[in-house]
């Protein structure tokens, strides 16, 4: 029983990026803005002024940049490997740069975002580069969030949201399940990358 606990533990914190989406702020943030005036940098210098909050981050980008040496994809391998980077966890939780990221991107102190620009201007140039995608995709939580989610209206969420294109993938044991209070959110990509 104890070894069950440990996988399911495991296995929740492993796909949290796809599962987070309740720690999202309830009202409108300010936009951020300064990133857009940057010049782009190799992700080695742009990963630089976040050692502080993500400590193991030089070596996990040496791993991107090993796995991303040829992209196909019509990127560089600096492009490549920032948004290999974002997809990369790693134990302790709180110092992926996933993590790290996305609390920084929902905090109302907009000014604790600079440290992050470089970054910004490197993954969401990146981004922009691949082609762009129309389809329903889906994200969810083991919350009842009903309540605060009206259906046909727009929300903001301010953090990278990582969505699947099927559902049979978020009910799946290793995700939401099909069993429980959840929360599942049907969405309408007419831009995403």
């Amino acid at each position: 029983m104890a070894e069950k606990d440990a996988f399911s533990n495991e296995t929740e914190n492993k796909h949290e990026r796809f599962l987070d989406v309740g720690q999202e702020p309830r009202r409108m943030l300010q936009p951020i803005e300064g990133y857009q005036k940057l010049s782009l940098v190799p992700l080695e210098d742009a990963v630089e002024p976040i050692v502080f909050c993500c400590p193991d981050i030089r070596r996990r980008v040496f791993i991107a940049m090993s796995n991303c040496e040829n992209p196909t994809d019509g990127l560089s391998q600096d492009e490549s490997a920032s948004i290999y980077l974002y997809t990369m966890e790693w134990e302790p939780r709180e110092e992926c740069l996933y993590y790290v990221l996305n609390a920084t991107l929902r905090t109302e102190n907009r000014q604790k975002l600079k440290p992050w620009f470089l970054y910004f201007k490197l993954v969401l140039t990146a981004l922009q580069k691949l082609p762009p995608q129309k389809a329903t995709i889906w994200r969810g939580v083991t919350l009842d969030l009903s309540h605060e989610y009206e259906v046909g209206k727009r929300y903001v969420w301010w953090a990278f949201s990582s969505c699947t294109e099927s559902i049979a993938v978020l009910e799946s044991d290793l995700f939401l399940g099909k069993q429980g209070t959840r929360t599942l959110f049907s969405i309408e990509c007419n831009d995403g990358r």
